[in-house]
């Protein structure tokens, strides 16, 4: 039997009962650490990738080709469906068709394409600024283009007009991606519950909270985001958050002379990398 795609995969996983929660990656040790845990499927955060691979802020200095470098090394790590952010689409129409292009060969189940300006930005910082909805549904209608034209990946819309607009305008163009083709809405950063509760109530299909600690959203049990109709709760930002925390004590305790607490032993350190299965090819291979 042949084995079912990513995105085959993750549209079995969006057709079950239930929430889909998912932790977010920047890179390949951190995905293979989401799959180890036992999640169904991570999110390639662009903003943790920005962060992680070029020390640098979400406001769209990260290129096409870093995003999808990175993406691919996230997707040979594991075996689940991967998420990931494709920005704006990297230009015009027919860059936004290449991008959902390449995010599929490079093995993503799912891209989110977004209604920001370029340069873009994290959706729960300053100064943010969204294209008129004509340019937001072109872009959509190019990616649902690329995906029925062959690309195996799914598409999700995002659009950050909540921010600089209001929420009826957010709402209404989540309504128009999903009638244009989309699989998945995102509506970024309302500000309430009530908020998030009219969005699930006004747009039909799969829609995805994304749950930032102490962004503007409000973080809420993932059973509570089910009842007010979300499928997906996304932490992206979590698994960052927190490496940022540890290096930095472990880097305290190396100034003091201390031991850093909450190491990992080194046979647990070399497992988490590969090192057991290597040596089983290796095995496999080694001439008598």
């Amino acid at each position: 039997m042949p084995v079912a795609s990513s995105t085959a995969r993750l549209r079995n996983l969006l057709a079950q009962p239930g929430i889909l929660l998912m932790a977010g990656c920047h890179d390949a040790i951190s995905a293979k650490q989401v799959e180890w845990m036992g999640f169904s499927s991570t999110f390639m955060s662009g903003f943790a990738v920005s962060a992680a691979r070029l020390g640098l802020p979400d406001t769209g200095l990260i290129s096409y080709a870093e995003l999808l470098e990175q993406g691919r090394n996230i997707c040979q790590a594991v075996n689940m469906p991967v998420f990931g952010d494709g920005d704006t689409g990297f230009g015009n129409a027919i860059n936004v068709k290449r991008t959902v292009q390449g995010y599929a060969q490079a093995g993503f189940a799912c891209i989110m394409i977004e209604d920001q300006v370029s340069p873009k930005r994290c959706g729960h910082t300053q100064g943010k600024a969204v294209v008129g909805r004509d340019e937001a549904l072109t872009r959509i209608q190019a990616a649902v283009d690329a995906r029925d034209e062959g690309a195996d990946i799914l598409i999700m819309a995002r659009t950050d007009a909540r921010a600089t607009h209001d929420l009826d305008e957010a709402i209404e163009r989540c309504r128009l991606f999903r009638e244009i083709g989309a699989d998945i809405s995102f509506l970024e950063a309302p500000l309430s519950v009530e908020e998030m509760r009219l969005y699930c109530q006004a747009v039909d299909g799969p829609k995805m909270a994304n749950l930032i600690e102490h962004g503007k959203t409000p973080i809420l049990p993932v059973p509570e985001l089910e009842v007010l109709g979300y499928k997906i709760a996304v932490y992206p930002l979590t698994l960052l958050s927190v490496s940022i925390r540890a290096m930095r004590e472990a880097l305290a305790s190396l100034q003091q002379g201390l031991e850093p607490q909450g190491l990992l032993d080194f046979e647990e350190l070399k497992a988490a990398v590969g090192f057991p299965g290597y040596y089983s090819e290796e095995k496999r291979y080694k001439l008598e």
